[in-house]
């Protein structure tokens, strides 16, 4: 290969490659059922399960956009982690024990014990389009430093479409055969691949400046780029206190809480005990994650004496490219492509699940146990990943920071979601129309607010009239969104007698 990325480096990148695929397609080898192949047979120790949360909630974003975040700021963005974990204990404490109350394999069937089967469904159609929005953005993420990688060899116009071609083919086939068995052991070789690529970076990048970490942390802190807590109130920025802790928990309460590829995860555990510390557990894994990888933007700010970059999603990558050994560069990048094939794998088989068993199961009245669905949720697995794939292929790379414009992606729709399960919690009068044209309102509002920087970018005149709603920063989303939802199912419910005998929101053995 010509360009910086050598035989050795190839030699590497392929053998991580050729060893996840065969490890999910062999830990696969042995399905049975649709139980077996969605949630492993509820055998899954919580530590497996943790260490699957945190892979599947990485992808090439972390590696990519994270770092970008230190470089062109400074360590605003933990407020908003640590948000998650407030979140994700609420979650183990609140949504969990309903879920384990029966044999349940989506968040969504939660919701059909408390309004029925058409709510079901909703929620889950609204989970299936965001989670094929967000993922193809990761996947188009992976994307860009392979891209550079394989430049040289082909025209550029093609390098894109053949890095995604190529993972998205690859996650197909081990997903496809292994199931949620596969996701989750292949996702701990995956998690320690990106450890040990992040780490090497941090000891490269010490090892590029005169005094080392040392030297790096002083002019970081003189800079002011070692702040971590913003004390501002106001809505327009993303990284302070008040919106990190408030924001990022209400985010992790809905994407950790309602959101299938998580919850799928934690239905694969052995009990509620373990399903509990795993989700905690990942919290302060994900908070020491991101850290990490905050400080690599900040070695990178230094390496680079704050050079300007087209956009902060290269940074990193141009580093891996320009200043790595051969081997590193090998290992970084299949680092980098571990992170999303984990996230990619995960989203796959969530979309299928419920596919099959909020759509398919429910329409055809077939038994789960039925050897032909079996088969149909394998197909809805190939379908979602050709899906997936075909969607990365259209996204444009743009300005905004890919983790921004994925993270914004899903809290357009959580909110919604997450005020559907709030109102069968917390309300006894709504009924199954309140909570369908609850969720309706409020995930339109959120798509007005979240488009409205669009808008305003089109279109400058219309600054001084969308400049509230366009200033709102993303952390915000998911609590607006769940405020509108549950006010209007509130609102709606007092337009219909109150329920007699009003179902809880609990699992259902049936």
């Amino acid at each position: 290969m010509t360009g910086r990325f050598n035989l050795l480096d190839l030699l590497v990148l392929l053998l991580y490659l050729g060893g996840t695929t065969a490890l999910g397609m062999w830990i696969g080898r042995t399905q049975r059922s649709t139980s077996d192949y969605f949630v492993a047979d509820r055998a899954i120790p919580w530590w497996a399960v943790m260490f699957s949360i945190v892979a599947s909630e990485t992808s090439a974003l972390t590696f990519i956009s994270i770092p970008g975040l230190a470089y062109t700021g400074n360590l605003g963005f933990l407020e908003v982690v640590a948000g998650y974990i407030v979140g994700r204990i609420v979650v183990a404490y609140t949504l969990l024990p309903r879920y384990f109350a029966g044999n349940l394999v989506t968040a969504y069937a939660l919701l059909e014990t408390r309004f029925g089967l058409g709510t079901r469904r909703f929620t889950s159609i609204v989970f299936m389009i965001t989670r094929a929005m967000a993922d193809a953005v990761r996947v188009f993420a992976t994307a860009i430093p392979v891209a550079l990688i394989i430049g040289p060899v082909m025209p550029k116009e093609y390098t894109m479409p053949a890095a995604i071609v190529v993972l998205g083919v690859l996650t197909v086939i081990y997903t496809y055969r292994g199931g949620m068995k596969a996701v989750v052991w292949t996702e701990l070789l995956q998690a320690s691949i990106y450890l040990m690529g992040g780490i090497s970076a941090i000891v490269l990048i010490g090892q590029a400046v005169d005094g080392g970490w040392t030297t790096i942390l002083a002019q970081a802190g003189a800079a002011g780029k070692l702040q971590g807590i913003d004390w501002y109130t106001g809505f327009d920025r993303p990284h302070t206190m008040f919106a990190g802790i408030i924001g990022g928990a209400f985010l992790a309460m809905a994407s950790h809480g309602t959101d299938q590829i998580i919850v799928q995860r934690l239905l694969s555990s052995r009990s509620l005990k373990q399903a509990q510390v795993a989700i905690i557990g990942s919290g302060f894994a994900v908070f020491a994650q991101m850290a990490l990888f905050l400080m690599v933007g900040l070695g990178l700010w230094v390496v680079y004496g704050g050079q300007t970059f087209a956009t902060a999603d290269q940074i990193f990558p141009t580093f891996i490219i320009e200043r790595m050994p051969h081997g590193l560069i090998g290992l970084i990048v299949a680092a980098i492509i571990a992170a999303t094939m984990s996230t990619h794998s995960g989203a796959i088989n969530a979309l299928a699940a419920s596919s099959t068993y909020d759509i398919y199961l429910p329409f055809t009245g077939r038994s789960a146990d039925d050897p032909r669905t079996l088969r149909v949720s394998k197909l809805f697995a190939l379908a979602w990943g050709v899906a997936l794939t075909a969607g990365a292929l259209m996204f444009k790379e743009q300005g905004t920071p890919v983790v921004v414009i994925a993270l914004s992606i899903a809290s357009f729709t959580q909110g919604g979601l997450l005020g559907g399960f709030f109102l069968g919690i917390f309300w006894s009068r709504a009924i199954q129309r309140d909570a369908i044209l609850g969720m309706s309102v409020g995930i339109s509002c959120m798509a007005f607010i979240v488009f409205a920087k669009q808008i305003v970018a089109a279109y400058p005149s219309m600054e001084p009239t969308l400049h509230g709603v366009a200033s709102i920063a993303w952390p915000w989303y998911v609590l607006i969104g769940l405020s509108i939802t549950f006010v209007t199912g509130v609102l709606s419910s007092f337009t219909h007698p109150a329920p007699a005998a009003p179902r809880a929101i609990q699992g259902n053995r049936s």
